[in-house]
């Protein structure tokens, strides 16, 4: 019904002679709720970019130094060299996995170092990964969420818009007496212009959600197998330290 009305509206529009319709005297002609609108999806607008090239930003710095953490800390870890290891994983603070593993090690190597609680260095180790990767989705998916809430309700802002410049163009119509395409053009564009911008506001953020959501995914799964490594890895070094 709504896209009907549109392209109802967009068709007057183009029939309408002598009209003006620019920017800027739209802008003046538009009531005070459709300008509140247009602010509205405007912060909303600006704040979805911010998020956007924060989180990119973010995310290929996780990515680029990744890999070049992951055969660095492994290299030590053959070794059996673990002060090494943390030293390399605090280098890479932008590292999702640096994160992860670091806080495990460093778990590791307090329990192997402490005898009040022997036995439990592997437990505590994974316990210490779990934390630090949920430390890290969240970290991860900070602002994103946001997008989700933006691409969901943009379109309703704009739809507030688009009734109040429908009830103008009535409003209009009733106030000179006409239904001539000049008594509604002013109300109908008010309409439009807030319907076409939440929909301009709405549809990349909903986009960026769903890439987001996907790397998001991705991060985890590699947490969460690195993590299983480095357990593996614990697990064996124990094993052989008992085995001696």
């Amino acid at each position: 019904m709504v896209l009907q009305l549109q392209v109802w509206a967009f068709w007057l529009l183009q029939e309408a002679d002598g009209i003006n319709f620019d920017l800027r005297s739209l802008w003046a002609n538009m009531g005070t709720v459709a300008k509140i609108v247009i602010f509205v999806l405007f912060i909303m607008s600006a704040w979805s970019i911010g998020v956007m090239i924060d989180r990119m930003i973010t995310y290929n710095a996780a990515r680029k130094q990744s890999r070049a953490f992951a055969p660095a800390v492994a290299g030590a870890l053959r070794e059996g060299k673990l002060d090494e290891a943390i030293k390399i994983a605090d280098r890479f603070n932008k590292s999702h996995l640096a994160k992860v593993v670091v806080a495990g090690l460093q778990e590791f190597k307090a329990h192997q170092m402490s005898s009040e609680i022997p036995g439990e260095d592997i437990e505590a180790s994974r316990r210490a990964l779990e934390r630090a990767e949920a430390i890290v989705h969240a970290e991860l998916k900070r602002g994103v969420s946001s997008l989700a809430t933006i691409g969901s309700t943009g379109p309703f802002v704009g739809l507030f818009g688009t009734v109040f410049g429908i009830m103008n163009a009535f409003r209009s119509i009733s106030a000179s007496k006409s239904t001539g395409i000049g008594a509604v053009a002013g109300g109908i564009s008010e309409a439009l212009v807030t319907t076409a911008f939440g929909l301009f506001v709405a549809i990349p953020a909903v986009w960026v959600f769903n890439y987001f959501s996907n790397r998001i995914e991705a991060f985890d799964v590699e947490m969460g197998n690195s993590s299983s490594e480095l357990i593996d890895y614990f697990l064996k070094r124990t094993q052989a330290k008992v085995g001696k």
